[in-house]
């Protein structure tokens, strides 16, 4: 399937398991500030773990004017007209990973607990599997044992553990682990039953 046929599925409203509303889509460029505010909002020990300077609002405004969602998807999740979740399906276009996609999510801090990250983390995965991916990984440190579980329980498995190996923002030394799973076909699922 076509990444133009898996975009034109949004906006999308899901519910979550305490009962509340939310609505997903792709990033646009006019989220800008509104993206940038939701990084804001994630406490500062958390954000020692993300790749990017995400509070730096130029940052934020190159991914937003310079989208490219056939490369990075971010998938947002809004409540209350907020920016409250992102998880992103990335992907190499070419290369020997080119089969392989990539899933990073975040959730604020008020809005966990009601299985947002896992029904974020699910919508990119069937993404993934409808653009023929044959794999998604993702990208941990070890301290990040609530991620780490909840990607577990939806199939990922440990690829590997490296002792101290990646730095956060402070220089500090952590594990890094890298989780994957392997995607069925429709094919394969229509074989099932």
């Amino acid at each position: 399937m076509s990444l133009e046929l898996e975009i034109q599925k949004y906006p999308k409203e899901i519910t979550l398991k305490d009962g509340s509303k939310c609505k997903l889509r792709p990033l646009r460029k006019d989220d800008e500030k509104n993206f940038h505010e939701f990084f804001v909002g994630v406490p500062e020990p958390e954000r020692m773990f993300i790749k990017h300077r995400v509070i730096d609002p130029e940052v934020i405004r190159d991914w937003c004017q310079n989208i490219d969602l056939g490369r990075n998807m971010p998938l947002l999740a809004f409540m209350d007209g907020k920016i409250v979740g992102d998880a992103t399906l990335h992907q190499q276009l070419g290369g020997w990973k080119r089969h392989i996609g990539r899933v990073s999510v975040l959730v604020h801090p008020k809005y966990r607990g009601r299985g947002l990250a896992r029904a974020l983390v699910s919508e990119i995965v069937s993404i993934a599997r409808n653009l023929s991916l044959e794999k998604v990984e993702a990208e941990f440190i070890g301290e990040q044992e609530a991620a780490i579980k909840m990607f577990a329980l939806l199939g990922f498995s440990n690829l590997v553990r490296l002792e101290d190996y990646v730095k956060d923002m402070q220089a500090l030394s952590h594990d890094y682990v890298l989780m994957g799973v392997q995607l069925k076909t429709d094919e394969e699922y229509a074989g099932m039953g």
